[in-house]
């Protein structure tokens, strides 16, 4: 699987349960590097997360790039209630049914085989659609909360910016189940294996506070 150790030396591995990134205004030098415990070429992921915004202009909610592409993975607000998931540059995008400023859990998936992307929010999902099938995302990843890079590790826009509290962040490398992907909405977990919000390696930059969560 060629699976090489991922390590930061700036970086802190932390227990943030019950806790948030909060990003309290809009700017372009304020966001947070999650470091993977594993680094690999991805066939498939899985990647959850809970997002507490009142923005209704485009923003960024996770953004994986690679040194040859800015969006290897992106999930990105497009506005309107609608939400894109990237993978390798190519985006598909879905309708997300509006509400007034709640918390919003997130689960993104994609695997290879079969190019199925599937978006499930606040537990329910969006629909599958079709998405650079037999691609492998790279490996050598810069994983940014905040910002969505243009550039490998920059290219910041804070018109793209996220103003709001992020957090239960967990990756997979592998395309979760329903069943598990409901089960996670409701708090469970898998031993997430890329990224564990249990067991976070970061680095934060600008103005990022850590706070307890708003959400139960």
């Amino acid at each position: 699987m060629n699976w090489t150790l991922s390590y930061c030396l700036d970086c802190t591995e932390q227990d943030l349960s019950g806790k948030a990134f909060v990003f309290p205004k809009q700017s372009e030098d304020s966001y947070v590097t999650l470091i993977p415990h594993l680094e690999k070429s991805l066939n498939a992921f899985t990647v959850c997360l809970k997002v507490y915004t009142e923005l209704t202009r485009k923003y960024t909610l996770f953004s994986f790039a690679t040194q040859t592409l800015d969006n290897e993975i992106l999930l990105f607000h497009e506005g309107n209630s609608k939400y894109s998931l990237s993978v390798g540059n190519v985006a598909v995008v879905f309708q997300v049914p509006a509400v007034t400023f709640e918390p919003r859990h997130f689960c993104a998936s994609w695997e290879s085989e079969s190019g199925i992307a599937e978006l499930w929010v606040d537990g329910k999902p969006m629909g599958r659609k079709s998405l650079k099938m037999g691609y492998v995302v790279g490996k050598q990843s810069k994983i940014i909360l905040g910002q969505e890079q243009d550039s490998f590790g920059g290219g910041f826009d804070e018109k793209q910016s996220l103003v709001g509290d992020i957090g239960d962040i967990v990756m997979w490398d592998f395309a979760l189940s329903p069943e598990e992907i409901s089960n996670v909405y409701i708090g469970g977990t898998f031993s997430p294996n890329v990224l564990d919000w249990r067991g976070l390696n970061f680095e934060k930059k600008g103005y990022v506070v850590i706070k307890p969560k708003l959400w139960i």
